[in-house]
C-alpha cells in the first residue's frame, strides 16, 4: 500500500511539474527531483511479510517431514525382508532427528549465512541472532518469510537428504556406523554443496547453474553417496544366489504415495511464496510423476512382458526426482517430457547400470535419485528456454545452460564420492561399518534393536 501511494504521490507530482515545465524551462530540475524523490520512498518501502507465504512454507515444510516420516521409512521398509523392516524405519528415524538437530547448532549457519563461495560462516552458530522478528529472504525484493519458517523448511530438506542414503546399505550396516557417517558426510558435504547452489555467494549460484528444489543439492549428492557406501559396505550375505524380494509391496506403495504428496512441498515450497511460482512447480510435480509412472510400466511390460506395482512406485520417485530441479523454471509440456524419459533412464539404471556397476545398492538409491537427478539437472538447462515453454529470458541459451548444469552436476558427484569415502572409512576405523554374518543371517531388527515387526 505504502508503495502504491508513493508511485501515485510521483506521478502526480510529477504531472503537475510536466505542466509548469510547458510553460518554463526552469522547472527541469525540480521534475529530476521529484522523480529521485519517488524512488527513495519508494525504495524505503519496508518489505513486507506476507501471512498467505507464511501458511504455505509451514504446511510445505510438513508435507516435507511428511515425505520423510512416513513416506521414505515405509517405501524402504517395504523393500527390504521383513527381519529387517524395523531398523530401516529406525535409520530413516533417528538419522532424520539428528540431522535436525545438527542444522539448528550448525547447519543453518554454514549453509545461508555469506562468507565465502563454498561454505558459510559461524555467526549463526547455535541460531545467535535469530528471533521472532528476524526475516529471511524470497524471490521477490518486497517479500519476506520469518527467518524461523525458513529455518525449519530448508532443515527438512537436509533431514531427508541424509535419510535417502540409507537404502544403499539397508540391512547390513551398523547403527552406529550409519549415525557417525551421517554427521560428517552432513557436514562436509551437505553443507558445502547446499551453500554453492542455495547459499548467498554461492558457487554454482553465482555461475548461474538451475536448482529449483535440489536436483544436486538432495538426489544426486545423496544417491553418489549411497553408491559409495554399497562399495565400501559390500553385498549383503546372499545377494545373487538367494531370495531378497520385498517383504511387502503393499508398504512400499504407502510409502511412495506419500512421498508424492508430500513432495509437493518440497518441489512448491521452494518457490518460498504463495505465487503463480509455486503453482508451476506444483502443476509440474503432478504431471511429471504421472507420465513417469506410465513409463517406466511401458519399459517393464516391454522388457519383461509385465508391468510390476513396485516399477510403478519406482517410476513414482523417479519422475518425482528428475522434476525436482526443473519444477520451477520448465513449462507443463516440458515437464511431461521429463517425466517420461525418467522413468525409461531410471529404469535401466536400476537394471543394465546396476549390473554393470556390480555395486549391492539394495534399495536402488543411486539408480533411481542419483541417475533421475543428473537427468534432470540436464534436461533443466534444455526445457527451461522460453522456445521450449520454460520461464528462461528471451537471451537464453540451451547449451550454455546445459553446459552449466553439467558441470555442477559433476562437481556434486566429484565432492559427494570423496567425502563419503572419507567418512566410511573413518566410521570404518571407529566403529566398524559392517554387522557380524550371524547378526545379518538373523536379521537387525533383533540384534540391533531388541525387537520384531512381525511375531510368528
Amino acid at each position: 500500500m505504502k508503495k502504491l501511494f508513493a508511485i501515485l504521490l510521483a506521478a502526480v507530482t510529477v504531472g503537475f511539474a510536466g505542466g509548469v515545465f510547458a510553460q518554463d524551462t526552469s522547472a527541469a530540475p525540480v521534475v529530476e527531483a521529484v522523480v529521485e524523490a519517488a524512488a527513495a520512498v519508494e525504495a524505503a518501502v519496508e518489505p513486507t511479510v506476507n501471512k498467505g507465504d507464511v501458511a504455505w512454507i509451514m504446511t510445505a515444510t510438513l508435507l516435507v517431514l511428511f515425505m520423510a516420516l512416513p513416506g521414505l521409512a515405509l517405501f524402504y521398509g517395504g523393500l527390504v525382508r521383513s527381519k529387517n523392516m524395523l531398523s530401516v524405519l529406525m535409520q530413516v528415524m533417528v538419522v532424520f532427528s539428528l540431522i535436525a538437530v545438527l542444522w539448528a547448532f550448525y547447519g543453518y549457519s554454514l549453509a545461508f549465512t555469506e562468507a565465502s563461495p563454498f561454505i558459510g560462516s559461524l555467526d549463526k552458530l547455535f541460531l545467535s541472532g535469530v528471533t521472532i522478528d528476524t526475516l529471511a529472504d524470497t524471490f521477490t525484493d518486497e517479500s519476506k518469510l520469518p527467518e524461523y519458517a525458513f529455518i525449519a523448511f530448508q532443515a527438512t530438506f537436509a533431514g531427508i537428504t541424509c535419510a535417502l542414503i540409507v537404502g544403499a546399505f539397508a540391512e547390513r550396516m551398523k547403527f552406529s556406523a550409519v549415525l557417525l557417517f551421517s554427521v560428517i558426510w552432513f557436514t562436509f558435504c551437505y553443507l558445502p554443496i547446499c551453500h554453492m547452489v542455495w547459499g548467498p555467494g554461492g558457487y554454482l549460484l553465482g555461475d548461474g547453474a538451475l536448482d529449483f528444489a535440489g536436483g544436486t543439492v538432495v538426489h544426486i549428492n545423496a544417491g553418489v553417496a549411497g553408491l559409495v557406501g554399497a562399495y565400501m559396505v559390500g553385498k549383503r550375505i546372499g545377494y545373487g544366489r538367494e531370495s531378497m524380494a520385498p517383504h511387502s509391496l503393499t508398504l512400499t506403495m504407502v510409502g511412495a504415495s506419500m512421498l508424492w504428496v508430500g513432495w509437493f512441498g518440497f518441489n512448491a515450497g521452494s518457490n518460498l511464496e504463495a505465487t503463480s511460482g509455486a503453482a508451476l512447480a506444483f502443476i509440474n510435480t503432478l504431471f511429471a510423476t504421472a507420465a513417469a509412472v506410465l513409463a517406466w510400466c511401458l519399459g517393464e511390460a516391454m522388457f519383461k512382458g509385465k508391468p510390476s506395482m513396485l516399477g510403478a512406485a519406482s517410476g513414482a520417485v523417479a519422475g518425482l526426482v528428475a522434476i525436482t530441479p526443473a519444477c520451477g523454471s520448465v513449462g507443463p509440456m516440458g515437464a511431461i517430457v521429463i517425466g517420461l524419459l525418467s522413468g525409461f533412464v531410471c529404469l535401466w539404471g536400476v537394471n543394465g547400470l546396476k549390473r554393470m556397476l556390480g555395486a549391492d545398492d539394495s534399495l536402488d538409491v543411486f539408480g533411481v535419485h542419483g541417475v533421475g537427478g543428473i537427468l534432470g539437472a540436464i534436461l533443466t538447462g534444455v526445457f527451461t528456454a522460453p522456445s521450449l515453454g520454460g520461464t528462461g529470458a528471451e537471451d537464453f541459451s540451451i547449451a550454455s545452460q546445459v553446459w552449466i548444469q553439467t558441470y555442477s552436476v559433476i562437481i556434486t558427484i566429484v565432492w559427494s564420492a570423496v567425502v563419503a569415502f572419507i567418512a566410511f572409512k573413518i566410521a570404518d576405523m571407529f566403529v566398524g561399518l559392517r554387522v557380524p554374518e550371524e547378526e545379518e543371517r538373523e536379521g537387525l531388527d533383533i540384534t540391533a534393536h531388541g525387537e520384531t515387526a512381525y511375531h510368528h
